[in-house]
């Protein structure tokens, strides 16, 4: 019984992931976020 309420756990944290995601995509902040990483890795390489 303890496996099946950590994997239903789990799967909830999973999915509120996703949803929490997608929301955020939808509105438009994946490119914001994208933007930033990109330029953290290239401050991080000394590229810029």
């Amino acid at each position: 019984m303890g496996f099946w309420r950590k994997n239903r756990q789990w799967l909830c944290g999973v999915l509120a992931g996703v949803i929490l995601l997608a929301i955020g995509a939808a509105q438009g902040h994946l490119a914001v976020i994208w933007q930033k990483a990109v330029m953290i890795c290239m401050e991080c390489i000394g590229i810029g």
